[in-house]
């Protein structure tokens, strides 16, 4: 097995471990901190994602940025770009589907489509983060290719859980490293 896929095995074991209760908490300690980030506080269109196979729950994130009057957009895997992401608007009655990997996402609707050009802000999801800013996602390169697209415009977060920091991840060219990672108890920032 290469070192990528045992990283993600290894992390992906240690988040499912996590209880009920601090699978809670660490949600509502993230979303705090999140809600709390300059950039979070200017921001008006933010994307996040829907939590999937033991990330960190990114549903009081969301229900912060409703609060605070903000547009919250969710990626859809796009039908005809291979390896792409729209994102869509999503509210709390949206229509949802669940995507080939099993994910829900927003029903596709070009009048709630925005460019990934014009978000504020695009939390990621990730497997492992290290010391240097460095995500490992699951593999298909979804995210680095929307940071690509998006840098400078979109700053981007990377919400993980505390037992997701790997001490060095093996990096690839195409790897484009998250300027924040939050975790319950730590802001990290490069």
């Amino acid at each position: 097995m290469q070192p990528r896929q045992q990283i993600r095995q290894t992390i992906r074991h240690a988040r499912r471990q996590l209880s009920l209760e601090q699978q809670t908490e660490a949600a509502q300690q993230v979303a705090a901190r999140f809600m709390t980030l300059p950039d979070v506080v200017h921001a008006q269109r933010i994307a996040l994602y829907l939590s999937f196979d033991g990330e960190l729950d990114t549903q009081p994130a969301i229900n912060a940025c409703w609060q605070a009057g903000k547009q919250v957009y969710l990626p859809v895997v796009h039908p005809f770009s291979r390896g792409h992401l729209l994102f869509l608007q999503y509210h709390p009655h949206t229509r949802m589907l669940l995507n080939r990997y099993n994910i829900a996402e927003p029903t596709l609707d070009i009048r709630t489509l925005i460019p990934s050009s014009k978000l504020d802000i695009i939390a990621t999801p990730l497997v492992a983060f290290d010391a240097d800013g460095q995500r490992l996602g699951m593999g298909g390169g979804y995210y680095d290719r929307t940071l690509g697209l998006c840098a400078p415009n979109a700053t981007a977060i990377g919400l993980a859980h505390d037992c997701q920091r790997w001490h060095s991840l093996p990096c690839e060219q195409w790897d484009i490293p998250l300027p924040h990672i939050l975790t319950p108890s730590q802001h990290w920032h490069w």
